[in-house]
């Protein structure tokens, strides 16, 4: 593969500005071409994209296109930076009246210099607002797709779409649909704006030359008009990548821009590093319809500020993920103590779960054309929701774990929507450790707050997700929450339902059903705030699960809690796989007087 870097345009606005400056604060740059200006940290822009590029493993050569009014610039930069002074093109120019335009000066030295393979182009006077970008990542990417490869980033709230080349992205294949150069206010909702970063297969470069044949006039050979008649008019397929940072082209701005913008990036890279994010996701109670958002059903759920897991993301030399002191045991204090830890809160503590979001939140930016950095970090986590009684311990580890990556690596809300990040993060939990588990928890852990959730098949095969409903949560009746000190492993309450599910067993096949049926009719109690309906509906959802999973599945224990609250007139359900219980008393009396020792909360 090549890269070509292009410096050969003319910043007759910049280099007069700079010249006529009566600070005295920029006499020394008089002269200076674009891109050996100062760049962020102390480097010239060019120092930047020839660190970036400079990788063997990746490009057999890296040309330098330049004009004939700088070239003696360029020449002495190369000899002190080690480029191969060879490889510094000249395109003759001494002008911007006599300037053969970008698409041209690319025509240049793939003709002169016998070019056959794969190119990467990039404007090397471009200001890049993230200084650990990784080249490799958009290689790979490049290489995953049938077509070219245009970079772009999202418009910060200052810049206008008028001035960029904005482009149209397909969610789904990540195919640029339309491409508009700078095009004016309400041509287009969208805000990604390409930059002169691209990849062009060695079968396409031939479509350089038939657009020069098209555009006589220099003015017109522009990079933006090239990608509007390939995509636009000649249809080919172009893929859109997108990279989590800023991008300016000094090209034809004034010397008040490019200080502002340099300030701004700068600014940027010296304060963001330095702030440690700490992100928390809560526990969830299932207040209706669970466990059927795993069999095409519906539910009701909230999250509960009661508990959390907390994570914690620091920038670090190297990629660091702490254990927990209590939850990843590595020293014991005898062979007993062992043996009773092991027993009571199984082998599997939290540092699994960072490192399982890693890798998938990786695995996922690559695949979806999101480039990151080479940024390392360390990862820690706290949490006090009781473990293994059904709260959405684990995934609210995830979780919380997702939103420090998603601040850390500038990932938004529109690259990993609320329904997606429901999905990766049962994605963790199932694919990657095997943990048996449905959408609802990771849905209220996402969105927050009380949620209905429809799970149905049509729903799930048109968009890959459910219709999930943010609730008003004022003025809820006072719920209580009570779960075990000593349980068994939740996971297990699940049994064999799948299969009987999957296999068409009508008793559970119908029980699903029925339970979607409950949750249509809570959430009409709620609206309504009929707190006597609701809780009927909580008893009947019990025992419908009971019905279904019987009591050789739920376990003494979680019966026993049952049995207790129904004796203070409480309605009652379990708001997970198992280990604890939800309850509704509207006597406050009994509720007084409703007392599971040392593990009831209320919520």
């Amino acid at each position: 593969m090549i890269c070509i870097l292009l410096v050969a345009g003319h910043g007759t606005v910049l280099e007069t500005q700079i010249k006529n400056d009566d600070t005295g604060l920029y006499s020394h740059l008089t002269g200076v071409p674009k891109a050996l200006l100062p760049g962020i940290g102390g480097k010239k822009i060019l120092d930047f994209w020839w660190e970036t590029v400079n990788m063997r493993q990746l490009f057999t050569e890296v040309y330098l296109v330049t004009n004939a009014d700088k070239y003696k610039y360029y020449e002495r930069w190369a000899t002190a930076n080690d480029f191969p002074v060879e490889n510094v093109v000249n395109d003759g120019s001494t002008t911007l009246e006599d300037r053969l335009g970008a698409v041209a000066d690319l025509v240049l030295v793939i003709r002169s210099r016998k070019l056959r393979d794969d190119i990467v182009v990039i404007a090397g006077d471009m200001l890049c607002a993230d200084q650990n970008f990784d080249i490799a990542q958009v290689i790979r990417f490049f290489r995953s797709k049938p077509g070219e490869l245009i970079i772009y980033y999202e418009l910060e709230e200052s810049e206008k779409c008028s001035s960029r080349g904005i482009v149209e992205v397909c969610p789904d294949t990540h195919r640029i649909t339309r491409f508009l150069e700078k095009p004016q206010d309400g041509l287009t909702a969208s805000r990604l704006a390409s930059v002169v970063f691209y990849c062009i297969q060695r079968d396409t470069l031939s479509y350089l030359s038939d657009f020069l044949s098209l555009q006589p006039q220099t003015t017109e050979r522009t990079f933006g008009q090239f990608w509007e008649w390939l995509i636009n008019e000649k249809h080919l397929d172009v893929f859109g990548m997108k990279l989590p940072t800023g991008f300016q082209l000094i090209g034809q701005v004034g010397l008040s821009d490019y200080t502002k913008w340099l300030t701004h990036y700068s600014t940027k890279q010296q304060y963001n590093p330095a702030k440690p994010i700490t992100c928390r996701s809560f526990a969830r109670v299932g207040l209706m319809g669970n466990p059927s958002d795993g069999f095409n059903g519906k539910t009701i759920a909230m999250t509960i500020s009661n508990f959390w897991a907390e994570v914690t993301l620091v920038e670090s030399q190297t990629l660091v993920l702490v254990p927990h002191p209590l939850n990843d045991p590595t020293e014991f204090g005898s062979l007993q103590d062992l043996f009773c830890i092991s027993r009571k809160e199984g082998y599997l503590g939290g540092l699994r779960l960072l490192q399982a979001t890693c890798k998938k939140f990786y695995q996922f930016c690559s695949k979806q054309g999101l480039a990151l950095t080479k940024q390392n970090f360390t990862l820690k986590y706290d949490t006090n929701i009781p473990r293994q009684v059904g709260l959405a311990g684990s995934s609210a580890i995830v979780s919380a774990t997702l939103k420090c990556l998603m601040k850390f690596y500038n990932i938004t809300d529109n690259d990993l929507p609320k329904p997606v990040r429901a999905n990766f993060i049962l994605n963790v939990e199932t694919d990657e450790l095997f943990i048996t588990a449905g959408l609802q928890d990771r849905v209220v852990q996402v969105y927050e707050g009380l949620v209905y959730m429809d799970f149905s098949k049509k729903l799930m095969e048109e968009q890959g997700y459910g219709n999930y409903v943010s609730m008003d949560m004022s003025n809820l009746p006072l719920f209580w929450l009570a779960y075990l000190s000593d349980p068994s492993d939740s996971g297990r309450i699940h049994s064999n339902i799948r299969q009987r599910w999957l296999s068409g067993e009508p008793l559970v096949v119908e029980a699903m059903k029925t339970f979607a049926e409950l949750t249509d009719q809570a959430r009409t109690a709620l609206q309504d705030r009929d707190w006597s309906c609701l809780a009927q509906l909580m008893d009947k959802n019990f025992e419908l699960r009971r019905s279904i999973y019987t009591d050789d599945c739920l376990g003494p224990g979680n019966l026993k809690m049952v049995q207790l609250a129904r004796q203070f007139g409480s309605a009652v359900k379990l708001p997970g796989s198992g280990g604890a219980v939800v309850g509704l008393c509207l006597d406050q009396a009994k509720l007084v007087r409703l007392h599971y020792p040392e593990h009831t909360v209320f919520i």
